[in-house]
């Protein structure tokens, strides 16, 4: 890991990175090799499991994909490795839940999987990744509650991710910063340094037969992860819920949660 980027270097996956390092309002600073965010493992090889395993002790990924894409995707190489439990929490209602029976099949609605942001001189109203952003917060609240619980009640580290390690990872890693207590800039700010991957991210997407045909029909800078838009977001949180943990509390987290999350991030 690069001490100064937190960028996770690895050959199977392009936007690995530590949730270390970043600064509390109260000055203290979030703990390295605790929580990690990627995009998809598919690819991790041999070398990247040694790495994660060894340098970071993986204990735990929490897979923010909707089951179509895991179902279309195949297993990953971390499924077969048995000191690592995998938690899947779709961000999606699935089939037989929340009405949406149609995610029985192996389809997958691209627009929520990559939210893709209008242009921003088309004004905020039209902003599709904070509707999809809130969408999550409304379908899957469980799977948020119970995602930032593996991160807060579990030994070694945690890794979160989706498929591009953007819109899914990154709500669910601005809230756990939230709730320890890290600035609002510096939340943003690691929401929008997935654009310094995104030339190499939608370069794995296209060779997925599950993302490809949408991505190449769409312009690259579309799926910049502007920090206006984590911004907007964090702040239609504050105006609706009162914040992050008022929201958290609304559906079953706890006080108790709250501090085995903070002694777990924080330094």
């Amino acid at each position: 890991m690069n001490a100064h980027t937190r960028w996770i270097t690895l050959d199977g996956a392009v936007n690995v990175r530590d949730l270390g390092g970043l600064p509390t309002a109260d000055g203290r600073t979030t703990r390295r090799g605790r929580a990690l965010r990627a995009d998809n493992l598919q690819d991790l090889t041999v070398t990247d499991i040694r790495t994660l395993l060894d340098d970071y002790s993986l204990k735990n990924v929490i897979d923010l994909r909707s089951g179509a894409e895991v179902d279309l995707e195949g297993p990953g190489p971390l499924t077969r490795v048995p000191s690592v439990t995998i938690h899947h929490l779709s961000l999606f209602p699935e089939g037989g839940r929340h009405t949406d029976v149609a995610a029985d099949t192996p389809k997958v609605d691209i627009d929520r999987v990559l939210p893709w942001q209008n242009r921003p001189d088309m004004g905020a109203e039209n902003d599709r990744s904070i509707h999809h952003y809130l969408g999550y917060m409304r379908d899957r609240a469980d799977s948020i509650v119970a995602a930032l619980r593996v991160m807060a009640r579990t030994d070694g580290s945690a890794l979160v991710h989706c498929a591009a390690g953007k819109d899914r990872t990154g709500v669910v890693c601005a809230l756990a910063l939230e709730v320890a207590g890290v600035t609002r800039e510096a939340v943003v700010t690691d929401y929008a340094q997935t654009g310094d991957r995104l030339e190499a991210i939608l370069g794995r997407l296209r060779s997925s037969t599950t993302y490809a045909e949408d991505i190449d029909s769409r312009p690259a800078d579309s799926h910049l992860p502007r920090a206006d838009i984590m911004e907007k977001f964090l702040t239609r949180l504050d105006e609706q819920h009162g914040g992050a943990l008022d929201w958290l509390a609304a559906n079953g987290w706890t006080p108790e949660d709250t501090t085995a999350l903070q002694a777990r991030l924080l330094d």
